[in-house]
């Protein structure tokens, strides 16, 4: 990481940047407020420009202007003029007591309120909450603390430019951090070729309605009822579809609280209107809980009849002999999952903050058969690396912002398809024996880069060498077909460790069971893919001896 940033108003060329590439690739969509504020941005001085951005990136609205001080801007005072006169800054603002908690440290909340044991000695919350009826409406800062011999100032337009934020990335998770830290190096990102057409949001009205739907989810977290939340998420009549994928795993998201609430008929109503993956199984299970055991039963029926996912299917498999036998109808059979190879060790506790895995890793570790630690991460990775120009190919609305870890339909239905020339290059290599090349290849070039795929930190030549060696390339096919199958699905589930034996060139994976644990649903899938392709894989069951080290 480089100590300093040569440039002290790098945020604020960030922040241009931004701005330029809203008029360049959202011009059409922006307000007339958006595209004036965007106009007098640049008639600012250089010094009320850096300020603003600086307080755009801090926490909150609310700033005391003694801690804005900054060596490149001067003089807070001078900077901020021009900011007060355009409105976007008022001096001595209005707050509630709300407000007022977050701006002042509990001393001097207990020097400006007359407040009596043992509610001086409590903490700042349940002060909060003393005074919040007490104290009676909003009042400027110098009416609250008249003592105050500082200037407090509140930005008027954050709002405004987090829906700017919010059109450049296209999400409100990522924000002005990111980059910072591309500045920095602490990540970086694959340079991928964003036309002018590309851009999450087409129409002003996705905007809105990306603004509304995270506006119902924020009400929800701060305690809303779930069938009000429910209300508002159904009256959202979205047309993009990605925002309604969104809308819908938050349905998901109401339908699981109400289930916790054990409100059957209200997660039934949920469910019964999202289509989000996994929630036919949910509503099966819901009708059961509510007593509604043929509604359930015909349900699941219906859904064996064409599965989602493997997820599914194993979830079906497992509720139907109960719905069955409840109902008193014929059971099915089915099939029992073929036999894993199973290891038992017992080995001496060791007394200390340890690992299941790392301790079964180190048992079984040989100089000519070396153990690693992997779960998810080697696979994952040797497919990333493969098939790096496929995953970052820059395909329409798959990237529209400098700052993608991965294209933003990587989770969709048709994110093969719409690349499957691509990954069939990268999958012929498999078959001309290139794969090995590329992959080193792209580890050496690419090293770092954010990837929603290679795990860099658990990955090394050594790993990437005995990986290449000792699995053949047909199960590398093999691994790397079912991820794409199911991005979403089938990226997890692979087993905690890899032994390697390059003399021989062969491997096995090893899940590792602690006492009590037991294998977890995609856990359970993915071996039942290796057995039928006849790809080595074992269960590790580890107790511990009453012998300590």
């Amino acid at each position: 990481m480089k100590p300093i940033l040569d440039n002290p108003l790098y945020y604020l060329e960030n922040f241009q940047l931004v701005l330029d590439w809203l008029t360049t690739r959202y011009n059409d969509l922006l307000t007339a407020d958006e595209r004036e504020f965007i106009a007098s941005f640049q008639s600012l001085p250089s010094n009320a420009q850096a300020l603003f951005v600086r307080m755009v990136m801090r926490k909150g609205e609310f700033f005391r202007l003694t801690k804005l001080n900054y060596a490149e801007i001067g003089d807070p005072q001078m900077a901020i003029a021009p900011l007060i006169a355009a409105g976007w800054v008022e001096s001595d603002p209005m707050l509630s007591i709300d407000q007022l908690f977050e701006v002042l440290s509990k001393p001097e909340i207990t020097s400006i309120f007359d407040l009596t044991a043992p509610i001086k000695q409590s903490k700042k919350a349940e002060q909060l909450c003393y005074l919040r009826d007490r104290v009676g409406p909003a009042k400027r800062y110098s009416c609250w603390h008249s003592s105050s011999q500082e200037t407090l100032v509140q930005i008027t337009n954050q709002a405004l430019c987090d829906r700017l934020r919010l059109i450049f990335f296209g999400n409100c998770h990522q924000d002005w951090s990111e980059f910072v830290l591309s500045d920095l190096g602490i990540y970086r990102y694959e340079s991928v070729e964003i036309s002018l057409e590309s851009r999450g949001f087409q129409t002003r009205g996705d905007i809105d309605d990306y603004l509304r739907l995270q506006q119902y989810r924020d009400l929800f977290e701060q305690d809303a009822q779930i069938s009000i939340a429910c209300s508002h998420a159904l009256s959202l009549h979205i047309q993009n579809k990605w925002i309604d994928r969104r809308r819908h795993k938050f349905m998901f998201q109401l339908g699981q609280a109400a289930e916790k609430c054990k409100d059957w008929d209200l997660a039934i109503h949920i469910y019964q209107r999202t289509f989000y993956p996994g929630v036919r199984a949910r509503l099966i299970r819901t009708f059961e809980k509510n007593g509604q055991s043929l509604q359930a039963l015909d349900l699941l029926n219906e859904a064996l009849t064409a599965p989602e996912n493997e997820a599914e299917l194993q979830q079906l498999q497992r509720s139907a002999p109960r719905l069955q036998r409840r109902l008193g109808h014929k059971q099915v059979g089915v099939a029992n999952p073929s036999s894993v190879e199973r290891m038992d060790l017992q080995l001496p506790y060791p007394g200390e903050a340890y690992s299941v895995e790392n301790v079964v890793r180190d048992f079984l570790h040989r100089d000519d058969a070396p153990v690693f630690y992997v779960e998810n991460s080697l696979i994952n990775s040797l497919f990333g690396l493969l098939c790096w120009k496929a995953i970052f190919k820059p395909v329409s609305g798959a990237f529209f912002h400098p700052f993608h870890r991965g294209p933003v339909d990587l989770t969709s239905v048709d994110f093969y398809a719409r690349r499957q020339d691509i990954f069939e290059q990268c999958f012929n290599q498999l078959e001309t024996g290139e794969y090995a090349t590329t992959i080193l290849q792209t580890y050496v070039e690419k090293q770092g880069m954010q990837s929603p795929f290679v795990f860099w930190s658990l990955l090394d030549h050594t790993l990437i060498d005995l990986a290449l060696t000792c699995i053949p390339a047909s199960h590398l096919k093999l691994w790397f077909t079912r991820i794409l199958s199911d991005v979403k699905l089938n990226r997890n589930g692979f087993p905690d460790l890899i032994q390697f034996w390059p003399q021989e060139k062969r491997y096995n994976m090893i899940e590792v069971k602690g006492p009590g644990d037991r294998l977890q649903d995609n856990q359970k899938r993915m071996m039942e893919y290796c057995l039928t392709h006849q790809m080595p894989i074992a269960v590790c069951y580890l107790e511990w001896c009453e012998v300590s080290l």
